[in-house]
């Protein structure tokens, strides 16, 4: 074969492997068959830590800050019923609940996450840490194995859970940092920072705030399932130093809870519960 041949194969050659790609890919959409895909997408590095997000409300640091951490998020869509995810569902109501706050002015307010990406558990709460927050919100919607559990929970830190189903709910929910059984995050087992002496006003604070939202949740007629704050030992509220609950808004499986959780007017409804709580727990710890 003469030198001009090969070199025209060998130009030729990336050209005819484009288009033989493209052939493959328009057979497979025009089959219509489910056919395995892949998926590619870069997983978070577990030594850099996740960047700070902005911070808004008055500029004054001696203002209490909020730190508001919708669930979920990117290829982790957490519960689903149909189209109705629960990542979209906890970054709707995160988003009315900081609007809600920064409108009644005095209290600063941060957002792990304010669109759709991933955020690994352990840097959730280092974000809160990291910006030396007054309080942590971290917003869910939980699932059950049935659609006839229904109504809002709020979960506190605690070495054991408080039921059986909190302890499913936590294993759960800890999961969320793995793909195909993969860890995408290090550090150590949350049993490692629990509770001991010098963390129980933290503690404190964070059964206060829990019960504080209970109360607003259900004077805003908004269904309970649990009448009293659920202990879970769950890795996003593992900030010691920070009072933090968890806002399970309610079971997006059920039915009548789907429908409040799709709503604007149901997210902004527990987003106002929630503002009202945060301002009550914030005036009881300056004693007004």
């Amino acid at each position: 074969m003469s030198r001009p041949i090969q070199l025209l194969m060998l130009a030729s050659a990336p050209a005819a492997l484009l288009a033989a790609a493209v052939v493959l890919v328009r057979a497979g959409a025009l089959s219509g068959a489910d056919d395995d895909y892949v998926v590619r997408f870069d997983l978070p590095s577990a030594d850099a830590p996740v960047g700070l997000p902005r911070v808004d409300g008055p500029p004054d640091a001696s203002r209490p800050l909020i730190v508001i951490d919708p669930g979920h998020g990117g290829f982790d869509p957490g519960a689903g019923l149909g189209g109705l995810k629960e990542k979209d569902v906890a970054l709707k109501i995160a988003l009315s609940l900081r609007e809600q706050l920064l409108a009644a002015g005095g209290l600063r307010v941060a957002l792990t996450r304010d669109t759709d990406r991933f955020i690994a558990l352990g840097d959730r709460p280092d974000i809160a840490r990291r910006l030396n927050a007054d309080l942590f919100v971290s917003i869910h919607a939980d699932s059950a194995p049935n659609d006839t559990a229904r109504g809002a929970s709020v979960y506190v830190l605690s070495e054991r859970g408080s039921s059986e189903a909190a302890i499913r709910f936590a294993a759960r929910e800890n999961g969320a940092d793995s793909v195909n059984g993969v860890r995408l995050s290090s550090g150590n087992d949350v049993n490692a920072i629990l509770l001991d002496l010098s963390q129980r006003g933290s503690q404190a604070g964070s059964s206060q705030a829990a019960a504080l939202t209970l109360r607003e949740l259900r004077a805003a007629n908004i269904g309970l399932h649990r009448e009293e704050p659920e202990a879970a030992a769950l890795a996003v509220l593992k900030a010691p130093d920070i009072p933090s609950i968890l806002l399970e808004t309610g079971y997006i499986n059920n039915p009548d809870d789907a429908r409040l959780l799709a709503s604007r007017e149901g997210q902004k409804s527990l987003a106002a519960a929630a503002a009202r709580a945060i301002r009550a727990y914030f005036a009881r710890s300056a004693g007004v």
